[in-house]
């Protein structure tokens, strides 16, 4: 049985209008950093190497990734949110079915778990 959330339709609206623009500004930072990888790239294409330098863009390349992966988490939690807000059941947590608080909801618009379902997927990896 699918329990539906009980959140006033104008809070359901306006979560959907942030959530989407949340997705459309991590993708648009994306798009941008792809870029500006794809120049940086091309103007060390013929000069000469360090290995300081390969060192640093190295460690930036690190960076970056990490960085990626916790864009890519962010975006699969915010078309999960955007698909439970279809559903009728955004707001309640995927793990338990409990009520998100909307505080938290406000803060974290793509919150799919309560506070404390998340700190403890976090502390069991």
């Amino acid at each position: 049985m699918v329990t539906t959330t009980k959140l006033d339709p104008s809070f359901l609206e306006q979560q959907k209008h942030r959530l989407t623009a949340l997705r459309r500004e991590i993708l648009s930072i994306r798009q941008r950093q792809q870029g500006e990888q794809k120049s940086v790239n091309s103007e060390l294409s013929g000069q000469a190497r360090d290995y300081e330098d390969d060192a640093q863009r190295l460690a930036a390349v690190e960076l970056q990734d990490n960085l990626v992966v916790h864009d890519d988490e962010r975006l699969s939690n915010i078309e999960r949110a955007l698909r439970k807000l279809d559903e009728g059941t955004y707001g309640l947590s995927a793990a338990s079915g409990e009520p998100i608080p909307i505080e938290r909801l406000k803060a974290f618009p793509e919150a799919l778990y309560t506070e404390e379902e998340q700190r403890r997927r976090e502390t069991n990896g």
